[in-house]
This record gives C-alpha cells, structure tokens and sequence, in this order.
C-alpha cells in the first residue's frame, strides 16, 4: 500500500459506495471494488453510462460522500486532510455560483477561502479570466452568462489555487465547438506543465483527444482500462496515407490487393467537423467583432511554471546535498594544498603587500598642498608672581617668620 501511495496521484483499494434506504437496507450498490489508479502528469478519461458511478467516485475521493468499505487515496493521503485538499482544483457537474457576484468577485471569493493575498488574487484572476476568454466580461454578474460561459468561469475557479491534481466532471458541457477546442488545448497544456487530471465525460471525441488512459465503468464495476491508443488501434488492418496519386499508380495498388485477396477501401481524408467549425469561425475572428466569449490565450502567469511531483522533488534534493557536499570538500583541499605551498618568503611578500599604503597623484597632491585650518589661541591667563614665589620657597625669612604678602594698611608699602 506504502508504495501505491507514493506511486500514484489517486488510488483507490477495494473502494465501495452502497446506499440504504430509509430502513437501512441496501437497496444501490453504486460502487462495487473499485481499484483505481491514476499516474502523476497524465489526463485520465474516467468514462462510463448515467448512473455507473464515476461521479459517486469522485465525491468518496474529495470526502463529500463516505465510502461503504475500501480506501482512497489522493497525492499520497486523505483528501480529508487540510495539506493536501488544498492542492486539489475540483469543477462539479454543475457549477453552482451565486448568480449577482460578477466573474472577478466570484474568483475572489474562492482565492478568499483559499488564504491567497490580495496581491495574488488580484494577479491570478486577471490571468485566468483572459485564459478562459472572459477577460472582457470580468464585471458581469455571472447570471447574465450562458450555461457555456459559467463553465469557463467555474474551470477557473477550479484553477485559482494553482492545484496539482485537477478534477474536472464534465468542462466541456454547454460550449461551443470554439470553446470545446480551447478547453481541450488547454487540458493538455496543463498536463504538460506537470498537473494531474482525472476528466470524467461523455464526450467521447474529446476523450479521445487529450487522455492518456481511460477506464469505462459500469454498474460500479471497472469494465477495462488501459491507454487510448492500444484500446482503440483495429489488429490485423493497415492505414497507408499517400499524397495524390496518379490513376495508373492507383490501379497498380488495387490490383495488389486483389491478387493478395485482401479487402480494401480507398477514399479520400477528411477533417473532422470540429476541425473545419473551429477553421470557420477563427477566419471570423480576424474581421468580425463579437458580444460572446472570447479566445483564450493559453497557459502563462503562476500556471507557467511546472510543478514537479514527490520523486522528483526527493532526487532534486539529494541531488542538490550531495553536489554541495562535494563543493565544500574540494574547497577545503584546494585551501590545505594552496597553504601548504606558501614559503616564509611568499608569506612576508604578501604581508608587505598588505601593509603597503598607496596613494594616487590627486592624493598626495591634496596632501602636500592643503593646509590645515588655524584655530584661534586662547588668550594667556595673568602670572601671579606671588604663587610662584611660594612655590619657589622664597616667602620664608631667615628668622624663620612668614612674609607678610597681604594688602598693605593705609597709607603703607609692602616695604616699610
């Protein structure tokens, strides 16, 4: 089971969905031992009748219905769980949207309840809004659109959180062959850029035309799967397609065949009908203005860049360590081999390098001719003789009797 976890996008053991009625009796065995397994980076074509279980499937995968018995995984866990639910981009069969937001308050309102800045809201609903080709009615209110342009609005809602696994009941549903191709293209662009997508349909054209792998169900049973192409290819025919051919050639080539005895048609190809519609109506677009939905413009912004899944992630960074591992062990060998090949000689030359000072022309030019700012003297103070003389000893008479230094009497000298 560990391994099935890590291996695939979505996995399902054993998985059943029984609905009892109101006694609690089985009465509808909607999923009977499913064993789904859908790879990382591929479309999966999830096909079957009305009432065969695929969209019962899907809710026991996003935790809206409990399953009966069995387990589900999804990118390695339980949707159950807040990490990886998030991660998920899911476009119900029908889209239920508050009918009087416009288009950008409703992309908004879901970048809201997935945590997103305003910043990034901003950002991500301009890219998504001129992806689906609704870049011109963003201030609409959503009731005013037709059932096929809400499904342009709701496949954008479903891309706002940039999720690596995209679920998608039924996108095409109410489009124009216009919006069908783009949508198509678009499916492909995102399983180029590492998304994961289980497409359940009843479209079979376009199935065929962007699935990887299918699985048809029936009375909640998987009837087979396997990849389009293998499931499809008649054995035992061959196709040749040549350019014209001239009659002779022609009927040299029938005449092979029938000496082989083999049972042959030949026609001229033809393009399918949406191939010549979407041809019409693109020559339209060059001349002709429109009040509808617009062309896409394919993948770019934050859906540019290419996620990448558990294992690549992993080897990315064992690879990464052990690069930088071996980084800083030929650093320190380089360092130990360049140390042990310095002699004292080369050691002082480099110190005298170190503290050598050298100064251009302009520097001791501006040295030599700058003179420095006189600063004003401070005026002498007055000498007081009589200190010095203390000082000098010089106030002791011979008899030993101080001189009397002070202020005289009136009318007397110091000398009398």
């Amino acid at each position: 089971m560990e391994s099935g976890v890590n291996q695939f996008a979505i996995e399902t053991i054993d998985l059943k969905k029984v609905f009892s009625d109101w006694w609690g009796r089985a009465r509808v065995k909607a999923v009977v031992d499913l064993n789904l397994k859908v790879r990382y980076n591929e479309i999966y074509g999830f096909l079957g009748p009305n009432g065969s279980g695929k969209t019962t499937t899907i809710k026991m995968l996003l935790n809206l219905l409990h399953p009966s018995g069995g387990h589900a995984f999804v990118l390695g866990g339980k949707s159950t769980d807040a990490a990886i639910s998030r991660r998920i981009g899911y476009l119900p069969e029908e889209s239920y949207l508050y009918r009087y937001l416009t288009a950008r308050e409703t992309l908004d309102f879901y970048g809201r309840i997935f945590g997103l800045p305003g910043s990034v809201r901003k950002n991500r609903i301009d890219t998504l809004l001129e992806m689906v080709g609704l870049s011109g009615m963003g201030s609409r209110q959503i009731g005013t659109y037709s059932k096929g342009m809400m499904r342009r609005i709701g496949l954008a809602q479903a891309l706002i959180n940039d999720p690596d696994l995209l679920i998608l009941d039924e996108p095409t549903s109410g489009l124009d062959p216009m919006g069908t191709r783009q949508i198509k293209d678009l499916l492909v662009e995102l399983c180029r850029r590492g998304k994961t997508i289980l497409l359940s349909s009843h479209l079979l054209a376009d199935v065929e035309d962007v699935c990887d792998r299918i699985g048809i169900l029936y009375g909640g049973r998987m009837q087979i799967e396997g990849p389009v192409r293998e499931l499809l290819q008649h054995r035992g025919q061959v196709q040749i397609t040549a350019g014209e051919l001239k009659l002779q050639t022609r009927e040299k080539i029938e005449a092979l065949l029938r000496e082989d005895g083999s049972d042959y048609q030949i026609s001229s190809p033809m393009d399918k009908l949406e191939t010549f519609f979407v041809n019409t109506v693109a020559r339209a677009q060059k001349t002709q203005p429109t009040s509808g939905a617009g062309a896409g413009t394919g993948i770019q912004g934050f859906l540019a860049v290419q996620p990448k899944s558990p294992q690549q992630e992993a080897l990315d960074r064992l690879v990464s360590a052990n690069v930088h591992t071996e980084k800083i062990k030929e650093d320190v060998q380089t360092e130990k081999s360049r140390t042990r090949q310095e002699t004292p000689a080369a050691k002082k030359e480099l110190l005298a390098k170190l503290t050598q000072m050298s100064f251009s022309a302009e520097d001791a030019k501006a040295v030599t001719t700058e003179k420095p700012t006189a600063v004003p003297a401070k005026p002498a103070a007055p000498i007081r003789k009589d200190l010095l003389e203390k000082l000098a000893g010089r106030d002791q008479e011979p008899n030993g009797q101080t001189e009397k230094t002070g202020d005289p009497g009136p009318g007397g000298s110091p000398d009398a």
